[in-house]
Parts: C-alpha cells; structure tokens; sequence
C-alpha cells in the first residue's frame, strides 16, 4: 500500500477509477431498485413495504462498512504513518453519516407500517444512531485538527478506533437485547432469503458499494487537492 502513499501516484489511479466505480455502481444500484420495486415479488406478510429493503439494508451495511474503513484507516495511520491513510478516513466520514441517516430514514417508513410506530428505542435503531453521531462528531475532530496542523491527526484517529466498538453493537444487537428489529436473514454461509429478493439485493449492495468507494475517492482527490492549494498559498506568504 506505500506505494501508493505518493499523491501523484495515487491521484493518476483514482482520477480514472472514481468515474468508473461511480458509473457501474450507480446502473447496478438503479438497476436492482428498479427491478425490485417493479418487478420484484412482495411479501406474503409486510406486502409491498417490503421493496424498501433494497435501499434500507445497502445502505446500513455500508454505515457499518464506512466506520469499518476508517478505523482500518486510522489505525493504518497510527501504526504505519501511511500518509494518505488520514485523508482517506476524512474521506469516508461524510458519505459514511449519510449513508447512516438513509439507513435511519429509510429504517423509520418501513418501520411504521410494520411496527405502527416511526421510532423505538430499540439496541438495534439506538446504536445506529449512535453510529451517525459518531460520524458528525470524527468529521468535526477531523476538521478541526486540519485547521491545527499535521500534530493534531492522532485525537481523530484514536476516536476512529474507538468509536469502532459499536460495529459488533449494531451487528449483534437484535440477538443480545429484545428487540422489534428482525434478525440478520443473511449470514455467514446461508441466507433465510428467497432468492427472489436475495439476489437484486446482493445486487443493489454492490453497486452502493461501487458508489460509496467513487465517493470516497472523489473526496480523497478534493481533501488532496485543498491540502496543496494551502501548501502553494503558505510558500507564496513566505516568500513575500
């Protein structure tokens, strides 16, 4: 991975594969929701609520996945000084909250007529939204250490470790606590799903996936590109 630690290096790789994983991402994501909503067969007891699920569970795999990679970033920039590793984890931190609120969301329709009710307080919709605060609050640490200099990196990386214990929370949740929230119907190996629903959804969870990693390179290219405006603008103050 140090080989790609040079930004030019990294910025000649991303500038074409940031319009190519947004492009395939975004006509298999369309794709899948399309074909489920359209075609895709409902459900013999949630009826046609249960088409929200090819937006809903993409999406909260990939705000557990987002906090999953920052944390391997962090801890990448921690131990192994890699220097894009920090710009990539400021990187993930946006796309990473709103894909964490669409979850919560769209969580909240399919909830009330499934549930008759928008909101519970419930392990599983609480440690998500815990995970969303988490995410507002790394981008804040993350911006104002930018605003500090190159010292201050180490308070947002540690709190990209640590804010990583509530993945297991999320993931675990509706086993440990009682809760209104289904359990997993997909797991290691095997899946409770018919294949009619399980197949546009492993569908749709690969192009967000696509998405999400365009986005994150789309912003590592811009977070990149501010960081060398204010390098040019420092030396052009100097030498004045």
């Amino acid at each position: 991975m140090h080989g790609f630690a040079n930004p030019a290096r990294f910025l000649r790789l991303a500038r074409w594969l940031t319009p190519l994983l947004m492009l395939s991402g975004g006509i298999l994501a369309l794709g899948a929701m399309g074909w489920g909503v359209l075609h895709g067969p409902a459900d013999s007891l949630q009826g046609d609520t249960v088409r929200i699920l090819y937006l809903h569970v993409p999406t909260a795999w990939l705000g557990m996945g987002g906090w999953t990679a920052l944390a391997i970033a962090s801890l990448t920039e921690l131990v192994w000084r890699h220097p894009l590793a920090a710009i990539a984890a400021r990187a993930i931190a946006v796309p990473g909250a709103v894909f964490a609120a669409i979850c919560l969301l769209t969580g909240s329709i399919w909830g009330r007529p499934a549930w008759g009710t928008w909101w519970v307080w419930d392990g599983r919709l609480t440690s998500m939204l815990v995970l969303l605060f988490l995410y507002l609050a790394y981008a804040a640490l993350a911006d104002a250490a930018q605003r500090d200099g190159a010292g201050g990196s180490r308070v947002p990386a540690i709190f990209g470790l640590v804010g990583a214990v509530n993945i297991p929370i999320i993931h675990y949740s509706v086993l440990w606590w009682n809760s209104l929230h289904q359990p997993p119907s997909i797991t290691m190996g095997k899946s409770a799903m018919a294949a009619d629903f399980l197949i546009p959804l492993l569908v749709s969870t690969v192009g967000f996936s696509l998405l999400f990693g365009g986005i994150v390179l789309m912003r590592m290219r811009a977070l990149l590109a501010q960081q060398q405006a204010e390098a040019r603008l420092r030396r052009k103050a100097l030498a004045a």
